[in-house]
């Protein structure tokens, strides 16, 4: 007999995914659709905001199941010392940077494929990281990242911070 009168709780992730996000993780819907409703295609938790030492691992992570990653576009005032490409398992990946503050990290595979991963401050908590991460691998959020942190009191860093 089942309890109906307790509520059910929605996880968004699967359970694997809430034991094991942890800074250095990458949650990616890899499901494609063609209307693209979604803002954001998925998220990532560096570990710091050296990015020459965060994002060799999500690159590789990628590649594995977007194949050869060529460009990424990082906003440059969030970063330390922003090179313009990076040698990852013997491929150049160049480093695109706008100071555009929007919390994203750009994803470019091949010529036109662009994927748009949240990115959560280093400094996060993990519930507050978890939270942040569900919402943007939703296939219906349209939410941007910058209100996503807000929302899940997540908040951004300065580099350095």
């Amino acid at each position: 007999m089942s309890d109906s009168g307790s509520p059910r709780v929605t996880r968004l992730l699967p359970d694997a995914v809430h034991q094991v996000v942890k800074p250095g993780t990458a949650v990616v819907r890899l499901e494609t659709t063609h209307d693209r409703r979604g803002v954001l295609d998925g998220a990532w938790w560096p570990r710091s905001r050296e990015i020459a030492a965060e994002l060799p691992a999500l690159i590789s992570a990628l590649t594995e199941y977007l194949g050869p990653v060529t460009r990424v576009g990082l906003d440059g005032g969030a970063w330390d010392a922003l090179p313009t490409r990076l040698l990852v398992d013997d491929r150049v990946v160049h480093i695109d940077s706008f100071p555009v503050g929007d919390d994203t990290v750009l994803v470019t595979r091949g010529d036109q494929d662009h994927f748009s991963l949240l990115v959560v401050p280093p400094h996060a908590t993990p519930e507050a990281a978890r939270a942040a991460m569900a919402k943007a691998v939703r296939s219906d959020n349209v939410t941007h990242a910058e209100q996503i942190l807000i929302d899940t009191g997540t908040g951004r860093a300065a580099p350095g911070v």
